[in-house]
């Protein structure tokens, strides 16, 4: 069965689908709910600067209106100022287990909210204010430098914390100064005692004096790409990435950046013959989605886990880009049939694996997937239960496996570019430098794929990032070496429009709404 026929065949699992789509939808999200502070015993040794006659001009009302980049947030229930602001406590907390344990963001919030009992509204503001401040984080550090006239390193950590929370509210959000000063102030006096709390209320004050142009335009280098990259908040060396990638069009990277930097919709993927997107999205409240016929779009406000479809196995969160990189190697076209070998060489956590096994189900095929990882296995075998794929925990450049697949996907591991909105802190944990091992386990593992790929057959290579290092680079020395050849991946991409001339295909969130996913189908000469 050609990728076509496979794909309207999701139709098929309606007998299975009877009564089982029937959870909650938008309108049964919980509201916002009580709120508690606990005691802490911490010091902190910043020095305070003499607040000078400038810092007392410039305060803005609450009412203002957001500016370029700014989020449409504003705080909910008790009053400014007060000591337990739970949603600031929980934001807060976050950046410290950042700065302090290397934690990653989207792992260590959701234990965060529920520490601090936030729900609906409330658990909203917490996770803009933590998200948007660690995706801000280097633009925001010039600020404060400039406000507090002393370098970042010479501040205590936990007054950082508070204020990188504070400017990020004075400068990108609506909520008004006098909240974002307060708040600030009283969540340091109640650590650390007023003497403290007045320096963070003097450098917030300073922050306060300039909308967010006006700082980028005091502090902003000359070059032009330096320039774009401080404006929304992005390390020089990865937005010079983004318009080496996008090359000819490079005059895009304002946009580029922009849409990295802005908060993401949250995809779901319903899965083949379990449920369709347009069931999925009546029964969410979504819409369906642009370019994949599994996509939905969900709209803002709670918790994706908590729909009913996720909690069947019947969706899953997924962004779109992804949805359609598993898509195109089912479409390939291969010389000779399709025995129904297919092998997953990365598999981990599993989402790619799924919609594969899904898709693979209609047809009576199976997928290998491989993840080295215990753990993450784990994450695949959860993922795909039910489905015909079965997990090897080993390491792809070496599995062991017995060659001669049909299809083969190699979803990298990389630098993860791409998905930087997802992942607020990424864009200051990643450096230059992570590029070299990189790499060479990519090409480690396409080769490896290609070996295990029968003549005729089809490697599709995927990485969450558009550096060209990660992604032509590759691809260019696999083709050099071996002979592979390129297929026209764009036509493997039905009805998605401006993903590149070919022969690989390039996703952006400016122009796709999806990560900047990058992918190229190789066939293997008969």
């Amino acid at each position: 069965m050609n990728g076509d026929a496979r794909r309207s065949g999701a139709n098929a699992g309606d007998d299975r689908r009877r009564d089982r789509v029937g959870g909650r939808g938008a309108d049964d999200r919980p509201d916002a709910n009580g709120r508690r502070a606990p005691e802490r015993d911490r010091t902190g040794d910043a020095r305070r600067p003499r607040a000078g006659a400038d810092a007392k001009r410039g305060r803005r009302g609450d009412d203002r209106r957001p500016g370029k980049g700014q989020a449409d947030v504003r705080p909910s229930g008790k009053r400014s100022g007060a000591p337990e602001d739970g949603a600031r406590l929980a934001a807060r907390d976050l950046l410290r287990d950042v700065r302090e344990r290397d934690a990653y963001a989207n792992l260590a919030l959701p234990a965060l909210l529920r520490r601090y009992k936030l729900s609906g509204r409330d658990a909203a503001l917490a996770t803009e204010l933590a998200y948007g401040t660690s995706r801000a984080r280097g633009q925001l550090d010039a600020v404060i430098e400039a406000a507090a006239a002393r370098p970042i390193a010479e501040i205590d950590g936990d007054l950082l914390d508070v204020l990188r929370l504070g400017t990020y509210q004075l400068l990108r959000t609506r909520i008004g100064a006098h909240a974002a000063v307060d708040t600030s102030v009283a969540l340091v006096r109640a650590e650390h005692g007023a003497g403290k709390a007045g320096f963070v209320n003097a450098v917030l004050r300073k922050a306060a004096n300039r909308t967010l142009p006006e700082w980028v335009e005091a502090l902003a280098p000359a070059d032009p790409v330096a320039h774009l990259a401080f404006e929304h908040a992005h390390p020089l060396w990865i937005a010079q990435s983004f318009a080496d990638a996008l090359g000819a069009r490079a005059g895009e990277l304002a946009a580029a950046l922009e849409a990295d930097d802005a908060r993401p919709a949250v995809h779901l993927v319903a899965r083949p013959g379990d449920i369709t997107a347009e069931e999925l999205a009546l029964v969410t409240g979504g819409t369906e989605g642009r370019w994949s016929p599994y996509a939905v779009y969900l709209d803002e406000g709670g918790d994706p886990g908590d729909l009913e479809p996720i909690r069947a196995g019947m969706a899953a969160v997924q962004d779109e880009g992804s949805q359609l990189v598993a898509l195109a190697l089912t479409r390939a076209e291969l010389d000779g049939p399709d025995t129904g070998r297919w092998l997953d060489l990365c598999a981990g956590p599993g989402g790619k694996a799924n919609l594969l096994g899904s898709l693979a189900a209609i047809d009576g095929y199976t997928v290998d997937a491989v993840e080295r990882s215990e753990h993450r296995a784990e994450l695949v075998r959860r993922a795909t239960r039910d489905l015909p794929v079965r997990v090897h925990v080993v390491d792809g450049r070496d599995s062991g496996l017995e060659p001669g697949y049909d299809r083969i996907l190699v979803d990298a591991p990389c630098t993860g570019l791409g998905a930087l909105r997802r992942r607020p802190e990424a864009r200051w944990r990643r450096r230059p430098e992570d590029l070299a091992e990189l790499t060479a386990l990519q090409r480690e593992l396409l080769s490896a794929a290609y070996d295990l790929l029968r003549p005729g057959g089809v490697v599709l290579y995927s990485t969450c990032s558009p550096h060209l290092a990660e992604t032509t680079a590759v691809v260019g020395d696999l083709v050099r070496r071996t002979g592979a050849r390129e297929l026209d991946t764009p036509a493997l991409l039905p009805g998605v429009t401006d993903a590149g001339d070919g022969p690989a295909a390039q996703f952006w969130p400016h122009r796709h709404g999806t990560d900047a996913m990058f992918l190229a189908a190789l066939r293997k000469p008969a």
